[in-house]
């Protein structure tokens, strides 16, 4: 079944598109959250909602991850891998849809289409690889999905404390034996840098799932801005405008060289695999960043002229920040270098922090898009009348 799968498939990209239904959630979720009264006036419940919304997206990418890297590792145009891809984007959706109560009413159904999606691909592809080398590797990926299925399900008929600290517990497990080579006593372990992969073809899934991140940036803002009553007030048609001005920096500062050539870096690395891998983390932290900047915007346009509440503008502000933070390491993977700029910017953001505190919201949300724009300007001023820099992958 290895195969170099070349370019994404359509299924694959299907499969993308449950994505953009289930970061909505993601971002109606934590909005719901963060403007009960609570959460508004006091960080602690801001801080403990954000933490059970941060674990279901982990679960989200973890799903979307481990399908990705299937797809990358062997042909996805066979049956069996179809199969996989099918069960996941099912499961994904399931997902999506118990987003919003995943704590309360739907936990059990969040939980079993997330263990349903984890334990079918190792099970599937051990019975299709059949003598292959690989069979082993799925055989104790399946009992370790096993294993902290147990912690998910049981988590889910409990309340909402310990549910919150299993559900944690079955994430750590399945990231720590996933970084490990998915040891098992008995079956031994594997050695992540040796993994053959697809490197351009999984360069490319880290890429459009950071465009689906992205547009669904663009989606909130725009249901946002657009459910508010008519005719719109000044005020929110700057905090709309502001906001796509974001997401058009984002893009910018992903895309400008390193964005480009992440399949070039797989290609010219020592070790495939560990660029994969450490990929694989980096676009979790934009993709994060990306959800918290997502859901500042919703905050802010709907309310741009009161004065921020902290736990607002922590989102405001940092989701910008963590997307820059996963940005340079972005730029540590391809180049072996970061870009001042980066940490710059990331400073500023936490300089202006206090004083914006006493300040409508609007004028965080300006804040950052200026500080991406002027990022995104060093980029373009230092690539100026220079050949295309070549990946330096330091793997």
């Amino acid at each position: 079944m290895s195969h170099d799968p070349g370019r994404a498939t359509f299924l694959e990209l299907f499969f993308d598109l449950v994505y953009v239904f289930a970061l909505t959630r993601i971002s109606a979720r934590a909005f719901e959250e963060l403007t009960h009264e609570g959460a508004r006036d006091h960080a602690w419940a801001a801080v403990t909602s954000n933490g059970k919304t941060l674990l279901l997206v982990l679960a989200l990418w973890a799903v979307w991850q481990g399908t990705a890297w299937t797809t990358s590792r062997y042909d996805p145009h066979r049956l069996p891998l179809q199969a996989v891809v099918i069960i996941a984007l099912v499961c994904s959706m399931v997902m999506g849809v118990a987003i919003l109560r995943a704590f309360s009413m739907t936990g059990l159904m969040f939980a079993v289409a997330y263990v349903v999606a984890q334990v079918s691909r190792p099970l599937i592809l051990a019975m299709a690889l059949r003598t292959h080398p690989h069979r082993r590797l799925k055989v104790r990926m399946a009992v370790v999905f096993a294993t902290s299925g147990v912690f998910w399900i049981v988590g889910a008929l409990l309340p909402t404390n310990w549910q919150v600290t299993l559900w944690a517990i079955a994430l750590g497990m399945e990231y720590l034996a996933a970084r490990c080579g998915w040891p098992v006593p008995g079956l031994g372990r594997s050695t992540v840098s040796k993994w053959e992969i697809a490197g351009e073809h999984l360069a490319d899934r880290y890429q459009q799932f950071f465009l689906v991140a992205l547009g669904e940036t663009i989606l909130v803002a725009g249901f946002t801005y657009s459910k508010g009553p008519g005719p719109y007030e000044p005020s929110h048609a700057w905090a709309f405008g502001l906001a796509l001005a974001t997401s058009i920096m984002l893009w910018r500062i992903y895309i400008q060289r390193a964005g480009q050539i992440l399949g070039e870096a797989v290609l010219k690395a020592r070790h495939p695999a560990s660029i994969g891998r450490s990929a694989a983390d980096t676009h979790l932290v934009m993709v994060v960043g990306l959800a918290a900047t997502a859901i500042g915007y919703e905050l802010i346009i709907e309310q741009p002229l009161e004065d921020i509440p902290g736990p607002w503008l922590a989102l405001v502000l940092g989701g910008p920040a963590l997307f820059l933070l996963g940005r340079a390491r972005f730029e540590y993977e391809v180049f072996g270098r970061v870009s001042p700029s980066r940490w710059i910017a990331v400073l500023a953001l936490a300089a202006v922090a206090v004083p914006l505190l006493f300040l409508p919201g609007l004028f965080a949300t300006a804040t950052g898009a200026l500080v991406l724009f002027a990022v995104a300007l060093a980029d373009a001023r230092r690539a100026r009348g220079r050949p295309p820099e070549p990946a330096a992958p330091p793997f």
